[in-house]
């Protein structure tokens, strides 16, 4: 029996790194640039961005933080106070060393740029800012009556990433990274533990994606932090992403920058700091997450047109009245709110086949498509299609109904996605006690064309980061996280050592 036909090819089961690719084409989300490892951001997928953006930005503003922009070049000084920083971020680091370019014939004819002008010191490219915002934090602090410093940065960032694919893993990228700066240390592992929590929320409410927040090992952990707080999601390839992470600093940062204030006491101490951040990375998780082989699921709250209102014309002569009764109903359904917002609305009225118009918003995920012509007027109806029922789910409702249970239709939803996606995770989570249990769990059963096999496998744990790595070696798995809740906390012996275990952690492959 072949396999339903489908917007996207090769389907999910077949290839899903692919269909992944495709579906972010068909959507016309984003597209690879002429410089490699880099991605075009288009407006549909740029919208996402806006969207989440928004979201997390009024968040951050309710904790307390502001907003500040910090230079994109990094003396490469100031990454070298920061060793074990430095040491994790080197081989990504994407270098300048000249500052002017002159132009120079050459044998045959032809004038090449050629850099010239070598800098006295090379700069890096931001891959992340704790060594340059450090160095402003120097500045800024003296007193302890100056603390706390809670900073957020909205910028874009390289790491010169040498397998990419867009939003995942891209050269450049942009994301939000927040850094500030505590009396106490104390203060500072409660600052952490809040943004992480900030995330969690974000990634469930918003995103609808629901994730499993917990601690990283010492081997996963970001470079210079005492403590990595992390958001892991499971997508629909049941392997884990990392969606956020929050990091406590100690004072190492403070030490290699200078971060010095005088505190209660009267005496010089060192400032306690934390960084966290998220980034297009979770584009990607949404929507790996959601997407179906006809394209892209958004949950209403972050979809950048919540309805899209489709003019049905089949005679030219009815065409102005549909396009007002069109118009009519979007100004009616902005005037309404939806998750505290006016509800967002488009009406497409581009001269297009309507079943090419259709499947347009499909593959982009709108999450309502309302369909109105001649016969809808004359009944005072709609047709409705809600994208997280599939391509093809329509029905026929009261034009009234439908404006009076808009917010109910579209809360309803949301859920489904949520609701959805931890069915998901929930059925593919495992204990497991054995080393031979873990293999199973995470060996494909037919090398020729592996299936879409494992998932989160709850081990006991007391092995070492030299542990971690053989693991990862053989079986291309790591741990993602130590989770927070009392459901993961119980005795046991480690599956790998046997060694005495108060504890569960996730292993899980990744992306």
């Amino acid at each position: 029996m072949s396999a339903p036909q489908s917007a996207i090819s090769p389907r999910r089961e077949e290839d899903f790194p692919e269909w992944y690719q495709q579906v972010v084409r068909a959507a016309d989300l984003a597209e690879n640039s002429e410089v490699r490892g880099c991605m075009v951001i288009k407006p549909w997928g740029y919208g996402l961005w806006e969207n989440i953006q928004r979201y997390l930005d009024a968040r951050f503003k309710e904790t307390g933080h502001t907003n500040a922009y910090f230079p994109l070049l990094i003396p490469l000084s100031y990454l070298e106070k920061e060793a074990e920083h430095a040491e994790g971020f080197a081989t990504e680091c994407a270098v300048v060393t000249h500052h002017r370019l002159e132009a120079q014939k050459q044998p045959d004819g032809t004038t090449k740029m050629i850099p010239t002008g070598e800098l006295a010191e090379p700069y890096v490219i931001r891959p992340t800012s704790e060594t340059i915002i450090g160095a402003a934090f120097a500045r800024w602090v003296e007193s302890y009556r100056d603390l706390p410093l809670l900073i957020n940065q909205w910028a874009n960032v390289m790491r010169w990433e040498m397998r990419p694919r867009l939003f995942l893993r891209t050269a450049e990228f942009l994301w939000q990274e927040g850094h500030t700066a505590h009396e106490t240390a104390e203060e500072a592992m409660e600052e952490t533990k809040l943004m992480h929590k900030v995330y969690e929320t974000f990634l469930r409410d918003f995103l609808a994606v629901p994730v499993i927040a917990g601690e990283k090992t010492a081997r996963e952990r970001f470079p210079g932090a005492l403590n990595t707080f992390t958001v892991e999601a499971m997508v629909q390839d049941r392997k884990a992403i990392q969606a956020g992470t929050s990091h406590f600093l100690g004072q190492n940062f403070s030490k290699a920058a200078g971060i010095e204030f005088l505190g209660r006491d009267n005496k010089k101490q060192l400032a306690w700091t934390t960084s966290w951040g998220v980034s297009t990375r979770t584009i990607g998780t949404l929507i790996m997450a959601h997407a179906d082989d006809d394209g892209v699921i958004l949950p209403p709250r972050v979809a950048p047109q919540q309805i899209v209102i489709l003019p049905v014309t089949p005679k030219p002569d009815t065409r102005d009245a549909v396009i007002d009764s069109c118009e009519a109903l979007a100004r009616t359904l902005r005037s309404q709110t939806y998750a505290g917002e006016p509800i967002r609305v488009h009406v497409d009225k581009r001269d297009l086949p309507g079943g090419a118009r259709n499947w347009e918003w499909i593959k982009k995920g709108v999450p309502l498509r309302v369909e109105i012509g001649p016969r809808d007027i004359e009944n005072r109806t709609v047709m409705v299609g809600r994208r997280d029922l599939g391509a093809k789910a329509k029905e026929a409702m009261p034009k009234e109904d439908f404006i009076q249970n808009v917010e109910d239709i579209l809360n309803q939803a949301q859920a489904n996605l949520l609701d959805r996606a931890l069915k998901l995770r929930n059925e593919h989570t495992k204990k497991l006690e054995t080393f031979d249990e873990f293999k199973a769990f995470f060996t494909p059963k037919n090398a020729e064309k592996p299936e879409i096999h494992g998932g989160f496998a709850l081990m006991h744990w007391a092995g070492s980061s030299e542990d971690e790595d053989k693991l990862s070696a053989e079986f291309k798995t790591t741990i993602r996280c130590i989770p927070l809740g009392d459901e993961y906390a119980e005795e046991g012996k480690c599956f790998f050592t046997g060694k005495p275990s108060s504890r569960r952690v996730v292993f899980a492959k990744s992306y």
